[in-house]
């Protein structure tokens, strides 16, 4: 039996080179693949909410948002900034969302994936 990757690991095995525009155009979206939209998108931005990345994802993602966001919070690779804002998704009518940042885990493992990279190249 393979054993479980928690998403901490699954985003410290996944190529490095990889950029969120490549993401996007994946035909088969789930959670493992919207996991790692998320957090390629915080590396791009110190702060961001759902409505940030609901507009980043195609349709197909969506649904995957809410598991992915929570999969990475609890696993530490996010953390929540304190801070809410209000949804922008008609679905929700305006309920206060969270706005989430890398948590040092996750910042750990851009360093970890950069240093990988960088390591190839030599």
């Amino acid at each position: 039996m393979t054993p479980r990757l928690t998403p901490a690991e699954r985003l410290a095995a996944t190529s490095k080179n990889t950029t969120l525009a490549q993401i996007v155009t994946r035909s088969t979206w789930d959670q493992h693949v919207v996991e790692h939209a998320v957090f390629e998108f915080g590396l791009a931005r110190d702060e961001w909410s759902c409505n940030d990345l609901r507009d980043q994802l195609p349709e197909q993602g969506h649904g995957f948002l809410g598991a992915a966001i929570n999969a990475l919070r609890a696993s530490g690779v996010i953390e929540h900034t304190g801070q809410m804002t209000f949804s922008t998704s008609p679905a929700t009518h305006g309920h206060r969302i969270s706005v989430w940042r890398l948590s040092v885990k996750g910042l750990l493992i851009a360093q970890a994936r950069r240093a990988q990279t960088t390591g190839r190249a030599a």
